[in-house]
């Protein structure tokens, strides 16, 4: 699914116009974006969560040349998979909490 065909799934689940729709999802990965890029999390219950995560620096080999590189640390992006996502997924009921 890209995101055009999530923008018309959403628009008839929701009941709403497809640029309705359009403009609800650009504003919400907006958000997740500016969010994750300042450096917080953001956690949709049930969904998932996208924090950012730190990477080390390392030495990496350029493949066609076979030498040794330096790779600087970073911070990218991660997401995690909810426990509700993850059920939907493998076709488990989610666990209950106590």
């Amino acid at each position: 699914m890209n995101k055009s065909e999530l923008i018309e799934a959403t628009a008839k689940a929701a009941d709403i116009s497809k640029a309705a729709a359009e403009r609800a999802l650009s504003a919400m990965i907006d958000a997740v974006v500016k969010a994750v890029a300042k450096g917080d999390a953001v956690t949709l219950v049930g969904f998932g969560s996208f924090k950012p995560v730190k990477r080390a620096a390392r030495t990496g080999k350029n493949p066609k040349t076979g030498e040794a590189l330096k790779i600087a640390a970073t911070t990218v992006p991660r997401f995690s998979a909810g426990a509700g996502f993850k059920a939907a997924v493998s076709g488990k009921k989610a666990a209950k909490k106590k």
